[in-house]
């Protein structure tokens, strides 16, 4: 296999997770899986707790493609403190969030084509000063990207889900819903399955954020003063949007034929399809950025961490995922300049 492209930085997450694991996994089913160049940024203890794989140590991350079939190109953070899988610790979040900050620098530089992160503890990252509701948030607003216009796509084989709130108690989520911002997050899904997916026209199928979809208003009005808006102003600008759907009819094999996206209200009403259908193999990407970014839709599993259980699926998907979000991009970039 012959690249000729910049390599993929994965940051390797919580050193005490499964972020170590499933990279490497991840590495060692590179051939099988087709995986395009990577290489990780993080403590190479981290790996060599849970793998007995080959590691690189590079300076630069030109040398990335040079080493990546031979051994895991890993450019090192210092400085995690003890690693013990499955127990996190103060200096493990400070390693964590230190490669997440290295990571992104070298996106956003350009020396790396796309950004996968693999998953942190939030608890952990709020110790050492973290701010932020996720990576999410922190990544759009290293790239200068307001949060509210970076848009958390959760995608498997055969289901693509927005939440247009996040990481909101449910009692909360009425009062943050807006035809502002649904029509903001829906306009920012369409563009981002345009330029990552290669998705013309984009079709957007929109949950009702009340049972039965709020019955006419009966059984709620979110559906009346804030759905139902928001999709008249999208159509308007040609935009390929339908609903509100109940969501309990929505998430069907023949429902998710007839559209590419479900834009749903809330975190849960979003990520339980989704993972009930692709818990091994669905991806988070984050659209509205300058540059790729995609994760596996999972934790930390401290759990199973350091058990040799855990399952690299999701992020092969991640990277994969990525990769051809890159080619996308480089298409569209060629045809608007011939």
């Amino acid at each position: 296999m012959t690249e000729t492209v910049s390599p993929m930085v994965v940051a390797l997450g919580d050193p005490a997770g499964i972020g170590p694991e499933i990279a490497a996994k991840a590495w060692a089913s590179r051939d099988m899986s087709r995986l395009a160049p990577f290489f990780v940024v993080g403590d190479r203890r981290s790996i060599d707790a849970v793998w007995q794989g080959p590691i690189e140590r590079i300076r630069d991350p030109r040398e990335a493609v040079g080493v990546f079939f031979r051994a895991i190109p890993l450019l090192q953070v210092e400085d995690a403190g003890v690693i013990d899988p499955g127990k996190p610790s103060f200096e493990g979040a400070r390693c964590a969030l230190a490669s997440l900050e290295i990571a992104a620098g070298i996106a956003r530089s350009g020396a790396a084509r796309a950004l996968i992160t693999a998953p942190v503890s939030k608890t952990q990252l709020y110790s050492v000063g973290f701010t932020h509701p996720g990576q999410t948030e922190f990544i759009a607003e290293q790239c200068g990207v307001s949060r509210d216009n970076a848009v958390m796509l959760l995608a498997g084989p055969t289901l693509k889900v927005v939440p247009v709130t996040t990481h909101l108690p449910l009692a909360d989520v009425s009062a943050n819903l807006s035809i502002e911002m649904i029509v903001a997050k829906a306009r920012a899904t369409a563009k981002g399955l345009q330029r990552n997916f290669g998705i013309e026209q984009p079709r957007l199928a929109f949950a009702g954020f009340n049972p039965h979809a709020g019955e006419n208003g009966a059984l709620g009005r979110e559906e009346i003063d804030f759905i139902a808006p928001a999709i008249e102003i999208l159509r308007g600008e040609g935009i390929d949007a339908v609903g509100p759907i109940a969501a309990d009819a929505m998430f069907h094999a023949r429902a998710r034929a007839g559209y590419d996206v479900a834009i749903c209200m809330y975190h849960d009403q979003a990520l339980i399809p989704l993972k009930t259908l692709h818990f091994d193999d669905g991806v988070n990407m984050t659209l509205g950025l300058p540059i790729v970014r995609t994760a596996p839709d999972h934790g930390t599993a401290f759990g199973i961490a350091g058990k040799d259980q855990a399952n690299p699926g999701a992020m092969i998907a991640a990277i994969r995922m990525a990769a051809a979000a890159t080619v996308a991009r480089a298409a569209q970039a060629c045809a608007q300049a011939a």
